[in-house]
């Protein structure tokens, strides 16, 4: 697990050392580093705060820190049979190679799956989770672009019912949180959702594109203001050198980061680990 850490920083740490000018590290030179990871300003100074007042920064005591902004309480996943998971983001973060990742990682583990096409906005995008499901030799509920996604919904959690499955993931359209029908669209399907399934979704993730930075946190806050969130994916880490935000991302929202996407294959999905996610940073900022 640390070498998957380890590649999706690895642009983040080459960043922050290019800030590093000796071997022993000072707040100075911390505050640099931080904010070439894209900790964000206001954060930095808060981190720096929260240290011991001493010129050097040990790093043990920079990693105590820096793990206490995740320390947030993770929902055990419910023992519902099917669990239901709806997958929400905007275009462009990875979101439906995102839900085919995660359902070969639930499949892997001996769990049945089925997939739910409810990106019927996109053109492209039902055929994109068809190939998929192909790929991976699941079922997959679908139909023509154009047709209510909450009936794509409402099919794909009742025929996991009725044939026994465990897992169901619900690809939703892309979209931007300030598109009002979209938003209204997004609100049914919860709703048909429940109605397939009393409390179902039982976890709503969203995506959110690591190359963004901060700006994703926005995207975050309008979305959890449309539906409840219950956690957040975050993809595409080892292709920026802004991993530092899923320090603001963690504090400013208050939701686990379930996964963590660091490359395009199928096992490039993994279950984010808070202390390893800090060791690695720490790691590459005392190397």
């Amino acid at each position: 697990m640390f070498e998957f850490f380890k590649k999706g920083l690895s642009k983040t740490i080459d960043a922050m050392r290019g800030a590093k000018s000796e071997d022993k590290i000072s707040k100075e030179i911390l505050e640099e580093m931080l904010l070439e990871a894209d900790v964000g300003y206001e954060l930095v100074e808060e981190i720096l705060e929260k240290l011991p007042a001493k010129k050097l920064v040990a790093k043990d005591d920079l990693k105590g820190v820096l793990k206490n902004y995740f320390d947030y309480e993770i929902a055990k996943a419910a023992d519902e049979k099917p669990f239901v998971e709806l997958i929400i983001g905007v275009n462009g973060a990875g979101k439906t190679t995102t839900t085919a990742k995660l359902a070969n990682l639930y499949k892997n583990s001996g769990q049945s799956v089925i997939l739910g096409a409810c990106d019927t906005f996109r053109a492209g995008a039902v055929e994109q989770l068809k190939k998929w499901a192909q790929i991976l030799n699941l079922p997959i509920v679908a139909t023509a672009q154009g047709h209510d996604p909450a009936a794509v919904a409402f099919d794909t959690v009742s025929s996991a019912s009725a044939k026994n499955i465990d897992r169901v993931l619900i690809d939703t359209a892309g979209r931007l949180q300030n598109q009002k029908n979209l938003a209204a669209e997004l609100e049914k399907i919860v709703r048909i959702c429940d109605r397939a399934k009393s409390g179902a979704p039982h976890r709503k993730i969203i995506v959110l594109d690591a190359t963004q930075g901060n700006h994703s946190v926005a995207q975050a806050r309008a979305f959890n203001e449309i539906v409840r969130l219950d956690g957040i994916i975050i993809t595409k880490l080892d292709g920026t050198p802004k991993g530092g935000a899923l320090f603001a991302i963690a504090r400013e929202l208050r939701l686990p980061i379930l996964f963590v996407g660091v490359g395009e294959r199928m096992e490039d999905l993994a279950e984010f680990n808070s202390d390893q996610f800090v060791d690695t940073l720490a790691d590459g900022i005392y190397a």
